[in-house]
């Protein structure tokens, strides 16, 4: 089993988005709409990116994963780190999803309609996410 398959059979509603690339549910929080970016370079080194926030070790630890699991042998040469690791249509798609909370929960408000503790959490996490994916976009410079 190579090192991406090794981590794609430890996630949930694991769906392939493009030539190595997938999204999934991630293992460290309560996700029921995947929020987990998993991508293969071709060095095959595996990223990891969840749109929730989780750390990159914390959802390492609940697939039962270490950092090790996503690098290749090590080389004698240097590689240089990649500028934008994760493909806009990737973040793209996790966004979207968010965009559909913000709007619900809009016209909700618009409507009349009482917003609950649980509602504005939701609009909040939503709100996070986003902020999140446009920083794994490089566009959110603080």
């Amino acid at each position: 089993m190579n090192r991406v398959d090794n981590v794609l059979v430890r996630l949930e509603k694991v769906k392939r988005t493009g030539p190595k690339r997938w999204t999934a549910c991630c293992p460290a929080h309560d996700d029921r709409e995947p929020s987990l970016v998993i991508r293969e370079t071709d060095e095959e080194l595996v990223l990891l990116k969840c749109f929730a926030g989780c750390e990159a070790h914390a959802v390492l630890a609940a697939a039962g994963l270490q950092f090790q699991d996503l690098y290749p042998e090590p080389t004698a040469h240097y590689r240089k780190p990649e500028r934008r690791p994760f493909p806009a249509a990737d973040i793209l798609r996790c966004i979207a999803f968010e965009a559909l909370v913000v709007a619900a929960s809009g016209a909700a408000l618009l409507a009349g309609q009482p917003f609950t503790a649980v509602d504005r959490e939701r609009l909040m996490l939503a709100v996070s996410r986003i902020q999140a994916a446009l920083t794994a976009g490089g566009l959110n410079r603080e």
